[in-house]
């Protein structure tokens, strides 16, 4: 079973997705977005990239606090969770994103990779680090 992960941003969505045995993830891409409203785009990529992995199941990351509280982008992740249900008819998990960006963040510094280059993968490095926690977790 292919399992896709999400890394759910107000300007990014981080993505994800396992290898066909659930034991690994690997990062595919950042898909940008331009209004933090507007889902359409980023729904018709993840809809592309759904079919081409043939994915049966959505982890997305659920950013709580550090103090375990719920706030706004908590809110807006379970907005666009019940979107994804909506649209694909898939299964969605949710799974605590909390230092999942500091441990992509950490990966990228010990493998010297710039601060621009950073920029440019560290969502999708954040969508990595959530789908292999829950990957780790259900072994």
């Amino acid at each position: 079973m292919r399992i896709l992960g999400l890394d759910y941003g107000s300007k990014t969505v981080g993505v994800a997705v396992s290898d066909p045995f659930g034991w690994t993830a690997q990062g595919i891409e950042t898909i940008n977005r331009k209004d933090e409203n507007n889902l359409k785009l980023t729904i018709v990529r993840l809809a592309e990239i759904i079919n081409e992995y043939n994915i049966e199941k959505i982890v997305l990351g659920l950013p709580k606090n550090m103090n375990n509280t719920s706030g706004e982008r908590v809110e807006k992740t379970m907005y666009f969770k019940n979107r994804l249900m909506k649209e694909f008819s898939l299964p969605v998990e949710t799974w605590d994103e909390r230092l999942s960006t500091m441990g992509a963040k950490r990966s990228l510094l010990e493998a010297d990779i710039s601060r621009k280059k950073q920029k440019k993968v560290i969502d999708k490095m954040a969508a990595v680090f959530i789908l292999q926690g829950y990957l780790d977790y259900n072994k």
